[in-house]
């Protein structure tokens, strides 16, 4: 915007009135505004400075916050993508391991939704061809619609050296799994204060539910935003059942996950495609509140432009460690799919 300057003033030539008539003149008017204004102050009339706002410099209602949601299965988003360097296990969904042929993605806080967009799949399309991804991290900096990558993922769609290019991309819906849901105990935890991550699903989750045992209430799991369920008052001290449903109204329950932190356990329980295995119950136990460990921070990163590295598309392997605790029983039960004015301003 630029500031106007006014030019100078018009002149007006008047013939001046003779003396008399001019000092009688000025003196009525003078009289006439000062009994105005008197009685204007004494009628209490309300000054130019109160006048109401016209309502069109009337203060706009405020626009309702966005929501946070993951891509939608079914919408085909456009954007641009760029990628980062990154070891694959420090994202913010808290993977042990980074998928395999290291094909991630990081979504801005929109889209990364606090944690509801992880473990979901995307297509993503740039000027070379299509890209499976696993959402594995958030971006903080990205707008929707900005995907940042991993190098290994963007050089299938593009040539690194360009850094930034258009995409379009979609969500993938029920993709092929690579084998049975995993679970992570966080470390920390104990039988007063629960913490699990849930991995190998496929389609992003909608709620993991956890009991003691095999009897007993099922307890409700709150999402963190670094992708670990938490009970905050504990489960007790387990072999616990686990009940996961995701987005696309699948449900399995997972048996016999232990009370090992830090460890990966492989159930035998397919998110999708059927289930085996065995499971031993153990007795409850009391719970009471333990304070919570801190959670993650939002990762930084770093964009690069390394050579391209071929390789073919390949399924995302989120299975952590080979090390394996057991080998619950778990059963699948099919559900069905949900989806999910400004005042008068006042003289100053």
């Amino acid at each position: 915007m630029t500031d106007g300057t006014d030019g100078p003033a018009a002149r007006t030539t008047v013939s001046r009135p003779r003396t008399g008539r001019w000092l009688a003149g000025g003196a009525v008017v003078v009289v006439a505004t000062l009994l105005g204004l008197t009685l204007a102050l004494r009628s209490g009339a309300a000054p130019a400075c109160a006048a109401p706002i016209p309502p069109q410099h009337a203060a706009a209602p405020l626009a309702p916050a966005a929501l946070l949601a993951p891509p939608a299965a079914g919408t085909v988003g456009k954007g641009k993508a760029t990628f980062y360097d990154s070891t694959g296990t420090d994202g913010n969904c808290s993977y042990p391991t980074a998928p395999a042929a290291r094909l991630y993605v990081a979504l801005g806080p929109d889209e990364y939704a606090d944690g509801a967009a992880c473990g979901g799949y995307l297509d993503v399309t740039g000027p070379k061809g299509t890209v499976r991804v696993m959402v594995a991290d958030q971006c903080p900096e990205c707008a929707p619609g900005h995907l940042d990558l991993s190098r290994e993922a963007f050089t299938r769609i593009a040539d690194p050296v360009r850094g930034v290019v258009d995409v379009s991309y979609r969500l993938v819906v029920d993709p092929p799994l690579t084998g049975p849901l995993t679970f992570r105990i966080k470390e920390g935890a104990s039988q007063w204060w629960f913490a699990v991550l849930v991995a190998g699903h496929g389609n992003p989750l909608r709620a993991v539910e956890v009991r003691h045992g095999s009897s007993g209430n099922w307890r409700a799991a709150s999402r963190q935003s670094y992708n670990y369920w938490l009970i905050d008052s504990g489960a007790g001290p387990g072999p616990f059942q686990i009940r996961v449903t995701d987005t696309r109204g699948h449900r399995v329950t997972a048996a016999g996950i232990r009370m090992t932190p830090g460890q990966v356990q492989r159930s035998t329980v397919r998110m999708y495609g059927g289930t085996s295995g065995g499971s031993t119950p153990a007795p409850t136990a009391s719970a009471a509140p333990r304070t919570p460990s801190s959670s993650p921070k939002p990762t930084a990163r770093a964009s690069a432009r390394p050579s391209p590295s071929p390789s073919t598309l390949a399924p995302v392997d989120v299975s952590a460690s080979p090390a394996v605790i057991g080998a619950p029983e778990g059963e699948a039960v099919a559900l069905a799919s949900s989806s999910p004015d400004a005042g008068p301003r006042g003289c100053a």
